[in-house]
């Protein structure tokens, strides 16, 4: 069980007040980790580090700005003395104010493009920042873990038939830009895999499926007759992948990406 120890080890989730960031700095910590939860909400995120207990911090974050990364990273340096794991779980999803225009704003047709370059901004460009910022400590320093959060959405196309009410009626759709940005993540991984595998950082993606979050009923059906396990996921379906992938149990895996969907994408 050593392998999975991340004892005396300074892991950095970013995004990390989502639903699954939440619990990725649960499971981090638990194994031991020193746990920096990085986040636009400073207060949210400070009193979200104290709960997981004392040696864990919160940092306000804004990953598609240089200089909000630099400042943590010079905050993480001076506290912990090194920089770890970097877990890039932060990303925009579409969610649009008026259920009543979702189906005609999520449609390609209409996306607004205001929209497309923000989440491009955040799914990818803050991916790219962070990693610089933070995966430099590590390449510096000779040893470190990057974990690159991306989607099932960023290997396979859309299912949109899902979003169809029990009437038939299509209530939305997944807009073009999640699985366009979260496809970009996944070869983004590869890219920095191979440039840092000879100072030692390994960078790998997690792709998870969709996770059950008060859904409507005929939605969370649909998804999870797509599914082999025949459920979505929960919110801690992902805590084991994500850190064996921080930890030395996967010291030999790098630029891989490890898809956890509870069969989505195998048929």
């Amino acid at each position: 069980m050593e392998l999975f120890s991340l004892k005396n080890k300074t892991a950095i989730v970013t995004g990390a007040l989502g639903l699954l960031g939440k619990k990725h700095c649960e499971a981090l910590a638990s194994a031991g980790a020193n746990v920096v939860v990085a986040d636009l909400d400073e207060q949210g995120a400070a009193a979200f580090a104290k709960g997981l207990g004392e040696n864990h911090i919160g940092l306000t974050v804004d990953v598609t700005s240089n200089d909000s990364l630099t400042i943590a990273r010079d905050k993480i340096l001076a506290r912990y003395g090194s920089i770890d794991i970097l877990v890039n779980n932060a990303a925009i999803n579409d969610m649009f104010e008026n259920p009543g225009l979702a189906k005609e704003l999520s449609a390609f047709e209409n996306y607004p493009l205001d929209a497309f370059k923000k989440s491009l901004d955040v799914n990818i460009t803050g991916v790219f920042l962070a990693s610089q910022v933070f995966g430099t400590v590590m390449a510096d320093h000779g040893s470190g873990s990057i974990i690159n959060i991306a989607s099932t959405y960023g290997i396979v196309g859309p299912d949109q038939s899902i979003y169809r009410d029990e009437c038939g009626n299509q209530t939305f759709y997944k807009s073009p830009v999640y699985p366009v940005t979260k496809g970009a993540v996944v070869n983004f991984t590869r890219f920095l895999a191979a440039y840092w595998g000879n100072k030692g950082v390994r960078v790998n993606t997690l792709s998870p499926g969709g996770v059950e979050n008060a859904q409507n009923e005929f939605f969370i059906q649909n998804y999870a007759n797509k599914t082999l396990l025949g459920r979505m996921a929960q919110p801690t379906d992902y805590q084991g992948a994500l850190v064996f992938l921080a930890g030395d149990a996967s010291a030999y895996m790098t630029g891989a990406n490890l898809i956890v969907d509870g069969g989505w994408t195998a048929i």
